[in-house]
């Protein structure tokens, strides 16, 4: 997530701060995480060992 982008408010460029109900926000990002990595188990075994790594990170 980028730190400050020209032209840009600062509360913007973290999309947590701009939900009223950060434990919503929370629960969105880990189900949309998980909906992603299901998703990419699908093409695992395509793509580099670096690859793979990345598409299964935790989204904390």
């Amino acid at each position: 997530m980028p730190g400050d982008c020209p032209g840009v408010p600062s509360g913007v460029l973290d999309p947590r701060s701009t939900w009223k109900d950060r434990a919503a926000y929370d629960r969105t990002v880990r189900k949309l995480a998980g909906m992603f990595q299901e998703n990419f188990a699908q093409y695992a075994d395509q793509v580099t060992p670096e690859v793979r790594a990345a598409g299964f990170r935790n989204p904390g």
